[in-house]
This record gives structure tokens, C-alpha cells and sequence, in this order.
């Protein structure tokens, strides 16, 4: 084969990275091209200049291959744009600000195996977050974090060493907590109220789905029906909701998508930023898995990604403001009854604990 021959060939294969996951199924290796979009969206602009440049093309059916990877790359810039500032801001920016009543958050996924420390305390006690979240969590982790429990009194611990060990540790009172394993056994989520300075209730959900790969679910099947599992029992509308975590998932994935749509949350990175949070250690490598989600009632002080801790993850950091009269000027995502359908479908696939969430 000549190499013009193996270049075109090679060209008519970068479509698939785009078109792969429009394909409704949940095997891994078809949701896994769901995380690259900025990659790939650069890769397929790559491959439409390199063919407009290497072949001679005719009008009709001749322009077949350019044309594809023209509609491919506006496809992928469609999924990114959201996440830009070329995109209206999803949350509105708080205006006046109210510290009692905001709630700052950070989400941090230490990677069990590291073990420095020092790192993330030095953080905390630095951002003196309300509520630190921290993920693969285990005992060894669970007692070098002893040093912040002075300045954070209350506290949930679920110390584990199978990856899915979870801490959040407050400086609110938290009340009615639980912790729930909702589809797998080994991955909990815990679930609590947290009291805001002005005494207002927010329902908070810590989430840390397993993700679809070939060394922990073959499909997506589990960690999308914990995610909507958690979704469909929201109310957004009725009352102060913030869902945070590692979700294994992507902003822009036909999952989260249909997350926000069944729960009526909303994503303060909508026309701010990517804030890429994995992988930390390869720069073009990475992409949003970490993730604060709010309600309607709540305005942003502040987003942004922090510093390496030695993990494969960034920590995230938002501050939210509860402000009621924000519900008027941020539209809701709505479900289609499609979408509903589509939700119940993936709950019931999998073994859910539909009495698990209190």
C-alpha cells in the first residue's frame, strides 16, 4: 500500500472518534471517546486540513471525506463551546455578596496511593473551605486528616481501600446523614443536610460512581443509573440542592446532559471554563471529571481549579450563594418525556437500591 493510500485510510478513520459515541450503547470503549473533545475536535480539524492539502478533491461525491470531517469538528466545537466564555453563564455571578449565605466547596480526589499529605492540608487550612470532599479516600488518609478535624467538627467517614472510600469533613452542622451504596456494593455516596450560616437547609449528595473502563465496569450501565438514580429523586424546586464529586463522567456526555435534565440542576462551569480537573499529570490528557452541581436558588462567587496535591486529579473549589429570587433568571433544564423514558430505562438496568436515598 502507498502511503497516499494508507494516509486516506487513516483519515476516514478520525470521523469514528466522533461518531462512535452517538452510537446509543454503553460499552466503555464507546463511552471512553466521549471524554476527549477538546483532543479530538483539534485532531479532526487537523485531518480536514491534511486532506484538503494532500488530495486534489472534485465537487459531488468527491468531497465526501472533507465534508464529514468538517461536520465532525463542528460537532465536537458544539459540545466545548457551553464550557467557554463564548456561552451565556448558566449560573449567574452573585452581585452582592452575603457570607452567610454561601457555601464553599471543595472536591478533592487524593488518589489512594499517594501519599502526600501535607499537600492537601496545606490547601485546606489555605482556602478554608465549609466542606471538603475528599474521594479514594482510605484509612491512611482518613488519619493524616486528623490534622484539619479541629477546624472542621463535623464529619462523615467511610475509609476504604478499593478506591471508593469517601470523607467529607464541615465546618457547617450537617444533619440527616446517610450513607448509601445505590447500585454497587463497595461505592458509597453520602447524603446529608448541610445548615448554612443564615439557617437556611441544603440537601447535599456526594457522589463518586465507579466508571465504565476495562478494569472496573464493562458498561456505563452503573455508574449512569446511580447518577439518574440520584436525579429522578431530586427537587430542585423545592428547596436548596448542591450534588458534588468525582462522577467518572464528563460535562458534556450524553449522561450528565441527561442528569441535568431529570434534576433540574445547573452547571456553574457553563460559560466560564473547562476546569479540567484529570488527568493532572498529562497536560493533553485531561478533561472535566470532578463537578458541582446547584440549584436554581443559588448564585456563583467563584469557580476555579487549584493546585496538584500529587494526585491524578485536580481539586475544584466553588463558592455558591443561596439566592432565592435567582430561581426568576436561570432557566431550568427540562426533561423531554423522552428523556424521562430513557432514565427509567437505565435505573432499572442495573440493580439499584431505589429505597437507599432517605
Amino acid at each position: 500500500m502507498d502511503l497516499s493510500w494508507a494516509l486516506y485510510l487513516g483519515l476516514c478513520a478520525v470521523p469514528l472518534l466522533t461518531l462512535l459515541p452517538l452510537w446509543q450503547r454503553e460499552g466503555w470503549w464507546i463511552r471512553a471517546f466521549e471524554f476527549p473533545a477538546v483532543q479530538v475536535a483539534v485532531l479532526t480539524a487537523v485531518a480536514l486540513a491534511l486532506a484538503l492539502w494532500a488530495f486534489e478533491w472534485s465537487w459531488g461525491w468527491g468531497l465526501w471525506l472533507p465534508a464529514v470531517l468538517l461536520g465532525c469538528t463542528g460537532l465536537q466545537l458544539a459540545r466545548i463551546l457551553p464550557y467557554t466564555v463564548l456561552f451565556p453563564n448558566q449560573i449567574q455571578t452573585a452581585r452582592q455578596l452575603r457570607p452567610q449565605d454561601q457555601l464553599k466547596v471543595l472536591v478533592a480526589n487524593v488518589l489512594m496511593t499517594n501519599r502526600n499529605a501535607g499537600a492537601l492540608i496545606d490547601l485546606v487550612q489555605g482556602r478554608a473551605p465549609d466542606l471538603l470532599l475528599t474521594l479514594e479516600s482510605d484509612a491512611w488518609w482518613q488519619e493524616q486528616l486528623t490534622a484539619i478535624e479541629q477546624e472542621y467538627p463535623f464529619s462523615v467517614k467511610k475509609p476504604l481501600d478499593n478506591l471508593y472510600g469517601m470523607h467529607l469533613y464541615s465546618r457547617l452542622d450537617l444533619e440527616n446523614v446517610h450513607i448509601a451504596y445505590l447500585v454497587e456494593e463497595g461505592v458509597p455516596s453520602i447524603h446529608a443536610d448541610v445548615i448554612l450560616r443564615s439557617g437556611t437547609r441544603v440537601r447535599l449528595h456526594c457522589l463518586h460512581p465507579a466508571p465504565p473502563s476495562p478494569t472496573e465496569n464493562p458498561t456505563s450501565a452503573e455508574r449512569d443509573g446511580e447518577l439518574l438514580l440520584v436525579a429522578r429523586e431530586l427537587d430542585a424546586k423545592a428547596g436548596p440542592v448542591v450534588v458534588m464529586g468525582d462522577l467518572n463522567d464528563v460535562a458534556w456526555s450524553a449522561s450528565t446532559r441527561l442528569f441535568q435534565k431529570i434534576s433540574g440542576l445547573l452547571d456553574p462551569r457553563i460559560g466560564r471554563g473547562l476546569f479540567s480537573t484529570f488527568h493532572a499529570g498529562y497536560w493533553l490528557l485531561r478533561w472535566p471529571l470532578d463537578h458541582v452541581f446547584c440549584s436554581g436558588d443559588f448564585t456563583l462567587v467563584s469557580i476555579q481549579r487549584l493546585g496538584h496535591i500529587g494526585s491524578d486529579h485536580f481539586p475544584i473549589e466553588a463558592i455558591l450563594q443561596h439566592t432565592p429570587r435567582a430561581r426568576n433568571l436561570h432557566p431550568e433544564p427540562e426533561a423531554s418525556p423522552r428523556d424521562v423514558e430513557r432514565a427509567e430505562e437505565k435505573i432499572a438496568q442495573v440493580d439499584a437500591d431505589q429505597t437507599a436515598l432517605p
